[in-house]
């Protein structure tokens, strides 16, 4: 199945070999699926995403909320699956610039 991912394309094939996601990262309270997809959204298309998935009764992975608040790189992030069961990821910066800071 493909997917229009914010303009970029995603391939989604099942793979009765491979399931669910073991592998994850301690990342500011939370535990990240190492293998994931990410968008970074405008703070105004986050929110609004955030809301529509929250009003369909999505099951996040990570409920939609801010990481590193007040540290440079605080962001509005969220994890939900597809269903092909990749991890998909979409946050949000208040500054764009704060994308890779640490």
């Amino acid at each position: 199945m493909d997917f229009d991912f914010y303009g970029h394309q995603i391939v989604a094939h099942l793979s009765p070999n491979e399931v669910g996601h073991k592998e994850h990262n301690h990342v500011d309270g939370d535990e990240v699926p190492v293998r994931h997809f990410g968008a970074i959204l405008s703070m105004e298309e986050w929110k609004t995403l955030a809301a529509k998935l929250t009003g369909a009764n999505t099951r996040f992975i990570i409920e939609p909320g801010i990481r590193f608040e007040g540290l440079p790189g605080e962001q509005a992030t969220l994890f939900f699956l597809d269903p092909s069961g990749n991890a998909l990821e979409f946050k949000a910066f208040h500054d764009d610039r704060a994308v890779f800071a640490r």
